[in-house]
């Protein structure tokens, strides 16, 4: 009976002890699917992760390029109507209206002078001979008259210049001679290449007037 009793106890330890063995290969198996599961899970959800931070990079700096160059534009739009304004309040030109004057009485008040300098000279030397025809040399305000138009005549106009066209701005002269435009002359009579060179410029408010500006010009 002792005997009976106790292989059947062995046997039930084996039994046990087999079904241990078995739920804990199950237990193992559950826990690495899991795990295999929980791998899966995490790039599933970090690959969309990564996706929409590499996109909201972009759309930064796109969004920054783009604030950029806006602003850049407003800027010299900017510069552009303060060129205008002074242009057209005559600030820009001061310095050269001021030189023009200076010129001017400098040169009328040597005209007279030279005038009466040889108007005294000349009969003076003549008076001795007592001759009639010294009479009609005794006036000789000829030369006199020649120079005074020379102080008020206009000086020449620096075609090279291209800000005296109206709505041209000191930036913009800048960027069309870079283009190729360094006359007036090549606004106000175009040639083809010069109007395709020009038509780079066609968003500069008042584009569509600076042929009939240029033309104005003499």
């Amino acid at each position: 009976m002792a005997k009976k009793a106790k292989e059947s106890v062995d046997k039930i330890v084996k039994k046990v002890n087999k079904e241990f063995e078995k739920t804990s290969s199950q237990i193992e198996g559950l826990v690495s699917d899991a795990r295999k599961q929980l791998d899966s899970l995490q790039h599933q959800v970090q690959d969309p992760v990564r996706k929409v931070l590499k996109e909201v990079d972009e759309l930064r700096e796109r969004e920054m390029k783009r604030f950029s160059d806006e602003f850049e534009r407003r800027l010299d739009e900017f510069h552009e109507l303060q060129s205008n304004i002074l242009e057209r309040l005559g600030v820009a030109s001061k310095e050269d209206i001021r030189k023009a004057e200076k010129e001017s009485k400098k040169e009328l008040k040597k005209a007279p002078a030279s005038a009466a300098s040889t108007a005294a000279k000349k009969p003076a030397a003549k008076k001795p001979a007592a001759k009639k025809p010294a009479v009609k040399k005794a006036a000789p305000k000829k030369p006199a008259a020649k120079k005074a138009p020379t102080a008020t005549a206009k000086k020449p106009v620096d075609k090279s210049n291209l800000t005296l066209v109206k709505g041209i701005g000191p930036a913009t002269a800048q960027k069309l001679k870079a283009a190729g435009i360094t006359s007036i002359d090549q606004i106000a009579n175009p040639s083809a290449a010069d109007q395709e060179k020009l038509n780079g410029f066609s968003h500069i408010k008042g584009f569509d007037q600076f042929t009939v500006e240029a033309k104005k010009i003499n």
